[in-house]
């Protein structure tokens, strides 16, 4: 769906706003603000359109991680103030889709039931109350949920009943429910202790005709219906037989769709999590097709010895952009076409200056809105190397 850039959002009034710092940009127009602008700037220094893919202000986000604050008997379930662990409570979230909002009202409930102790900073590592956080992913197709519970503890003892109960009062939308052990002070959401409670091991989804698997500590994206649209829009640049290499390919919602096109892929990734998924995604794709994708587990630098091989590589790198071996392979070797997705302006506005010296020159470049009332955008670049 492409969007006009002035299409203003039409947007109810938020009731938990002020003081929740989630939407700054609430009601102001697509795509307003400096990311915009700046990538405008940069797509008409190369002589190309800046084109628009967004979609609905409201009901997009299929994944949240929440803060779980308060009192035994008046929990609190939401984001902090900025600057600040005070939490604002938002059991009415308009931009959260509404199985993320049964999820958070069923936790207060059984929290509120058993008279378990929501989590405080203040007391120490492994101290002062038990639940920390709340993860929710939506699956796209039924709106099932996968719940993961942070719980301040070394076991689940002491909140089975909490886990039990959420199984109870979710009943049929809940998809799969985890318990994660997070006794560490600081800023971290997911400790390194996993169960699963209830349910498959990961969440199911269909992208760009693959199966794509995420378990409970992979990242994903928060708005899938939008980078839906995304994986459907690289896929059709991508020429039929040809030699894929991707980096930082996650648990491979773009590479393993692009399997049924190319001669050979090879997907890199480094999360434990994320390659749990990968690994699963390449056990459901057809067997002749497991054979033309190959894993390549460990940091991007390690393989970019796969560059000169592959007539096509995709990059889908953290904030932090690419890893310097990376970009220094691929302008040194530069492929007939490279496909960037971007999370972070800065850094992508970096690394195409490197690729743009060595003789890459942008096709095309797209604005991605896939957090509406926030102002931040994401990019899509094609660069082309005659």
């Amino acid at each position: 769906m492409e969007v006009d850039p002035q299409q203003a959002a039409v947007l109810r009034p938020c009731p938990h706003r002020p003081p929740c710092p989630g939407c700054p940009g609430y009601g102001a127009p697509l795509f307003a603000g400096h990311g915009y602008e700046t990538l405008a700037t940069f797509a008409s220094q190369q002589g190309v359109p800046l084109q628009t893919l967004g979609g609905p202000a409201l009901g997009y986000r299929h994944r949240a991680r929440l803060a779980v604050r308060g009192r035994p008997g008046a929990p609190k379930i939401g984001v902090f103030q900025l600057g600040s662990h005070r939490i604002v409570d938002i059991p009415s979230c308009g931009v959260h889709h509404p199985s993320i909002n049964r999820v958070a009202r069923a936790l207060k409930e059984v929290l509120r039931e058993h008279r378990v102790p929501p989590y405080w900073e203040s007391a120490g590592p492994g101290r002062g109350g038990r639940v920390r956080y709340l993860q929710v992913a939506v699956g796209r197709a039924d709106g099932r949920v996968q719940v993961v519970l942070v719980d301040n503890g070394e076991t689940a003892a002491g909140v089975e009943p909490v886990l039990d109960g959420l199984v109870q009062r979710l009943g049929q939308t809940l998809y799969s429910l985890h318990w994660n052990g997070q006794t560490a002070v600081g800023n971290a959401i997911l400790g390194a202790r996993w169960a699963t409670w209830h349910g498959p091991e990961a969440l199911r989804e269909v992208l760009g005709g693959a199966q794509v698997f995420f378990p409970p500590g992979a990242f994903a994206q928060a708005n899938m219906p939008l980078f839906a649209q995304v994986v459907e829009h690289i896929h059709a640049r991508i020429p039929v037989g040809a030699r894929v290499a991707e980096f930082y390919a996650g648990t491979g919602a773009l590479g393993l769709g692009l399997v049924q096109r190319g001669q050979v892929v090879v997907c890199n990734e480094l999360g434990a999590g994320s390659l749990q998924g990968l690994h699963l995604g390449r056990a459901a794709l057809p067997e002749e097709a497991q054979a033309r994708l190959r894993v390549a587990e460990g940091a991007a630098e390690e393989y970019v010895g796969e560059i000169p091989g592959a007539d096509v590589v995709v990059v889908d790198p953290p904030r932090k952009g690419l890893d310097e071996p990376v970009l220094r392979a691929l302008c040194e070797q530069p492929r007939p076409l490279l496909v960037y997705l971007s999370c972070g302006l800065h850094t992508f506005l970096r690394d195409a200056q490197a690729l743009l010296r060595s003789g890459y020159h942008v096709q095309d470049v797209w604005a991605i809105d896939l957090f509406p009332n926030t102002g931040h955008v994401e990019t899509l670049a094609f660069f082309e190397h005659s």
